[in-house]
């Protein structure tokens, strides 16, 4: 349990998982933080790579304040399902109003890590859980996050070497032609398109060193990550391959099951994350997210 200056504990933690994932409770976001506590928060966030505020009823106005304590925030490439008067804010849905998405219906379809499609990705995401859709009483949409820090760690050291000085191409226009393609749910872009609407392709390296703890964690996705650079086609995919199924191990796992007024916020570099797409209208989830801006993957 975390302790401020004069031995009290500012908020109880509560670890979920060996590898990752923490809650964190008896804290009221909607109130100013000392540099104390939040210096306990980040901590924790660091240690844990995935913190999980139940029970809080923030305005937009308290989420961004506290979004921000942890560094600037990124606007979504997506300014259609940006919040109104809320630029900072991002929608993830399946509601229609008037026949059109209110957010993003299909965020998550992949395991990913957030922005991984820029130059500079993004630190942190912190997601509120507005509406949360169930059945017989059980919460629906969860969200899986997978420790890329354990996962690295737990592979051979051959492979490790091997993994070395490699860089990969981080592709969004790969992942929407793939959804087009699985899914029907949007149409294929033409290369023209492609270049007029979404950022071009990032480079970044395979296995990434975390800004904050120095620990190596494999930074490549099955829903963006298309080849790596310096190898041959066939060999970069056994091994992507290779990377994509051990960072999906149970063991590095955390599964979140989702209440009404949730604030999960987790780590971009530690780990990736997968949405559970179990429900359908007129289920409804309606989630809103902020991201805290990065630094360039080295």
């Amino acid at each position: 349990m975390p302790k401020d200056d004069h031995g009290l504990a500012p908020f109880v933690l509560q670890p979920r998982n060996t590898m990752i994932g923490a809650q964190i409770s008896e804290i009221d976001l909607r109130k100013p933080l000392d540099d104390s506590i939040f210096y306990a928060l980040t901590a924790a966030f660091d240690r844990y790579s995935v913190v999980v505020f139940r029970n809080q009823n923030l305005t937009p106005e308290q989420r961004i304040v506290f979004s921000r304590r942890f560094g600037p925030l990124q606007i979504n490439v997506h300014s259609e399902f940006n919040k109104p008067g809320y630029p900072e804010i991002y929608t993830v849905s399946n509601i229609l109003v008037n026949g059109k998405p209110i957010g993003s219906r299909d965020a998550g379809r992949y395991w990913h890590s957030a922005l991984c499609y820029l130059p500079q990705p993004a630190k942190a995401s912190l997601m509120y859980a507005l509406e949360v859709p169930q059945r017989d009483g059980a919460s629906l949409g969860d969200t899986m996050f997978a420790s890329a820090g354990a996962a690295y760690d737990d592979l051979p050291a051959d492979i490790k070497k091997r993994l070395a000085g490699l860089r990969a191409v981080n592709s969004y226009n790969a992942m929407f032609n793939r959804k087009a393609a699985e899914f029907g749910v949007r149409p294929s872009l033409s290369n023209e398109e492609q270049k007029n609407k979404y950022p071009n392709d990032a480079v970044h390296p395979v296995i990434r060193t975390h800004p904050i703890t120095g620990r190596k964690c494999i930074y490549v996705r099955e829903g963006y990550t298309t080849h790596i650079l310096e190898l041959p086609e066939s060999e970069s995919r056994k091994l992507l391959d290779l990377l994509f199924a051990q960072i999906t191990k149970p063991e590095y796992i955390y599964r979140h099951s989702w209440r009404v007024g949730d604030l999960v916020m987790w780590d971009n570099c530690a780990v990736q994350h997968l949405a559970s797409f179990d429900y359908a209208p007129p289920l409804r989830r309606h989630m809103e997210r902020t991201t805290v801006e990065g630094s360039i993957p080295h």
